[in-house]
């Protein structure tokens, strides 16, 4: 009898904890050049262990509902996620709706020192999350989704001081290829073999990548197009690709175990 009461009492004690256990989602602001940005601090927090800070910056359609969920999935309990604002808090286009879209990235693709200047603003929030939550601040990164890949590129390139950054089906252009001198992060690269958008630039971007002096690497993934991690999209260009995915996520995964160890 005794025995199945400390049983009763271990299952109502790990229920409790349970249900205590969640995902987190803190709103995070500031201002710059007088605009101001409202990103999501994303983890769970069924754990105190401190573990890598990410700066992700999403797709360009910014943060929304689709990009907290795809920042808690790859969360989980091993990152604390930065879901980043690069247009300011004013400006959210619609899910699916390209023009607003195009409208949000066009200064940042037309002023690359502007999106350099916003996604290194990104990193020091993401510092200043260390006392507040569980991040390790001796283990960060950035991750990113189309645009959000041509934004982490950029922090590489701008020479900040992060152990990694892994770009997903994202631009490959920069205005100054010389940038990459100052790359001091592990850059790994995954784009679709089939991205009409991006693979015009391959070449350009393996050239740039050998005058840096980091480990680098690009993956090509055979038969994906653009937007192979995007769930829901679905046209000739841009398609979710299940495997593609999978795979991206395990190498991403893999990438930053290995700079954060700081091996091979």
């Amino acid at each position: 009898m005794r025995i199945a009461r400390f049983g009763c009492l271990l299952l109502m004690i790990g229920a409790t904890f349970a249900v205590q256990a969640k995902m987190v989602q803190r709103p995070v602001e500031w201002t710059q050049d007088g605009t101001r940005f409202h990103s999501v601090l994303v983890y769970d927090d069924a754990s105190t262990l401190k573990r890598p800070g990410l700066v992700m910056v999403p797709n360009w359609y910014g943060i929304n509902d689709a990009a907290v969920r795809k920042a808690e999935m790859i969360a989980g309990k091993d990152y604390v996620i930065l879901l980043t604002d690069m247009y300011g808090a004013s400006v959210r286009p619609q899910q699916g709706n390209a023009d607003q879209a195009q409208a949000a990235v066009k200064p940042l693709y037309g002023d690359r020192a502007l999106m350099r200047k916003r996604i290194n603003e990104a990193l020091v929030q993401l510092k200043a999350q260390v006392a507040s939550a569980p991040i390790d601040a001796g283990k960060l990164a950035a991750i990113g989704f189309c645009f959000g890949g041509s934004a982490v590129l950029d922090l590489a390139r701008s020479g900040a001081d992060v152990a990694a950054v892994v770009s997903f089906h994202g631009g490959l252009t920069t205005d100054d290829p010389a940038l990459a001198k100052n790359i001091k992060a592990r850059v790994l690269a995954m784009n679709g073999a089939d991205d009409k958008g991006t693979m015009p630039d391959a070449d350009k971007f393996m050239d740039e990548m050998r005058m840096s002096p980091v480990d680098w690497q690009f993956v090509v993934i055979g038969h994906a197009v653009h937007c192979f991690t995007e769930v829901g999209e679905n046209s000739a260009g841009c398609r979710y690709d299940e495997h593609a995915a999978t795979r991206s996520y395990r190498l991403m995964h893999d990438w930053l175990r290995a700079a954060f160890a700081g091996t091979p």
